[in-house]
């Protein structure tokens, strides 16, 4: 029972630096309308808009344009991630 309390809280400390280091890694995205500066764990951290989008009429390209740049920076974090996690042992590395 104490082993396995102790494999818990050592896999809690190995999340925790984990996601410490993902913090610190970032990525950036831009298109047309928007900039989106997102961290390793997936938090927007700056979000900018250019003026000429802000119109009324161009609403529905800027509403395009933001889930585009959303969907890729995420993509680009969870690849971005995906090799760090490699370069440090993979998952198979946490669970001994």
């Amino acid at each position: 029972m104490i082993s396995k309390l102790k494999q818990y809280n050592d896999l809690r400390k190995q999340a925790s630096t984990i996601k410490n280091v993902m913090a610190e890694e970032s990525i950036e995205v831009e298109n047309k309308a928007i900039k989106i500066v997102m961290d390793g764990n997936q938090a927007i951290k700056s979000l900018s808009l250019k003026d000429e989008y802000l119109s009324p009429n161009k609403k529905k390209d800027l509403e395009k344009y933001i889930q585009e740049a959303i969907a890729d920076a995420i993509k680009k974090v969870q690849r971005k991630m995906a090799m760090k996690m490699q370069k440090m042992g993979g998952l198979d590395s946490l669970m001994k």
